[in-house]
């Protein structure tokens, strides 16, 4: 009982802690209004992520269905990112949101909200616990917020475009290798690519002394290029909600990004690469080959 009332009362205090930030957020909005919506998005998906956490320890009761060949969802895709849409429109009720699991919503504020509520859904409902809760914000021409929060390791990765990037509030850099063989390559793969472009990649990499990973979260590669754990990540195609978010924080962690087209990626997806700016002409490359065998 003492439990449950410490639960009640925790949930109360957040609930009040969250309508207080939105409140100052709305307040705060014709001051900075990036800054603004880069402070919620931290709340955001802080409060998401412990969301999620709550479904990835009850997996076993978990309802997934298939959405295709290699795509899942679960019902904690799907209530995670209503959960976040429900806070977004509490503090920023013009801005639209498009999401990966439910449908777009316009705004009219010029602000879109683009949410991955759990990145890495296979290794989710398989109990592995390499996911992220991704949220990015954009105008019409370019990133400006991307949050990328690991709730199993308490990792949160954030930037506003000229602001920089950060892990839990300390600075990051991106790696400064001008080898394959000084790190580890990210690399993402799917049935949406065709098997012997992405054997090419893997092929040169190896050739090259290089060693590769493949983590089943695009997004969390992409905060780890940005951060220097690895030394760059690729991959031949994905959506805008499993990218924006990374590829500003790579750019403002000092990485190099390959081929670039932002409105293409928001409105299609598209090719991701990005690394150290020592390794990037060579990453460039591989990438331009795979893109023109595809």
């Amino acid at each position: 009982m003492e439990r449950e009332c410490a639960c009640t009362a925790g949930n109360q205090r957040f609930a009040l802690a969250f309508e207080n930030a939105a409140s100052e957020n709305r307040r705060q909005q014709l001051e900075d209004p990036v800054e603004s919506r880069l402070e919620a998005a931290k709340l955001i998906c802080r409060k998401s992520g412990e969301e999620a956490l709550k479904y990835f320890k009850n997996i076993g009761s978990l309802v997934v269905e298939s959405k295709g060949p290699q795509d899942r969802v679960s019902q904690a895709d799907r209530n995670v990112e209503t959960l976040m849409r429900d806070m977004i429109a509490d503090s920023f009720p013009d801005d639209g949101i498009i999401g990966e699991e439910h449908k777009a919503s316009d705004g009219t504020s010029g602000f879109t909200w683009i949410i991955d509520p759990i990145d890495g859904t296979n290794n989710f409902v398989a109990g592995i616990p390499v996911w992220t809760t991704v949220l990015a914000c954009v105008n019409e021409t370019q990133t400006l917020v991307g949050i990328i929060h690991d709730p199993n390791m308490n990792e949160m990765f954030y930037c506003s475009s000229g602001g920089g990037a950060f892990l839990n509030g300390e600075a990051i850099k991106a790696s400064k290798a001008v080898s394959l063989s000084e790190g580890i390559l990210g690399m993402g793969f799917s049935r949406r690519c065709h098997p012997g472009d992405t054997a090419g990649l893997i092929e040169t990499v190896l050739k090259q002394d290089g060693t590769i990973t493949k983590n089943g979260s695009g997004a969390l590669s992409l905060a780890y290029a940005a951060s220097g754990r690895f030394v760059g990540f690729l991959e031949i195609y994905m959506n805008a909600w499993d990218c924006l978010a990374g590829v500003l924080l790579t750019e403002e962690a000092g990485g190099s990004v390959v081929d670039f087209n932002f409105r293409s990626m928001l409105e299609s997806g598209g090719s991701v690469a990005v690394g150290s700016p020592g390794l990037i002409d060579e990453i460039a490359v591989m990438m331009r080959r795979a893109n023109a065998a595809h």
